[in-house]
This record gives C-alpha cells, structure tokens and sequence, in this order.
C-alpha cells in the first residue's frame, strides 16, 4: 500500500495497516531491518500508539533493535 507509506525516522516504515470489520484501524504494520522492501522483519503496532507531532506521525521510545525484537507479524494464510 504505497499510498499509506510513513517514514519512521530511519527505524522503518509503514508496509500496511489492519482495518477491523467496523473498518477503523487497528494496526500498522511496520517493517523494520530490510534494505529497499526485502528482508523487513514486520511487526504490528496498535495505531494507539503513534502520535502526531509537528506535522509528522511519531512512535515515542521506539528503536531499532526494540522493534526486531518484537515478535514477527505473519499474514493469516501464509
């Protein structure tokens, strides 16, 4: 979902957002590790998480490593 792309400052990136059934988000899906879309360790953080802050979306105390070690976000079907 290119159009729902959001820079994470350099930690990762936006790959995809969960829309439950009363078609609100609940999740983004964020990959994190991969260099240019392959090999992203994707995990899925509560939308309630992220906030805006100076025009831009923020998820406060995030790092690198915190986000890998997060377990791993697989499709149902997969």
């Amino acid at each position: 979902m290119d159009n729902h792309r959001v820079a994470l400052w350099m930690i990762g990136e936006v790959n995809d957002l969960i829309v439950a059934p009363n078609r609100s988000v609940s999740y983004a899906i964020i990959g994190v590790g991969g260099f240019l879309g392959m090999g992203d360790h994707e995990v899925a953080v509560p939308v309630g998480k992220f906030k805006q802050q100076m025009g831009k979306i923020v998820l406060h105390g995030a790092t690198k490593e915190a986000l890998k070690a997060a377990p791993k976000f697989e499709y149902a079907g997969k």
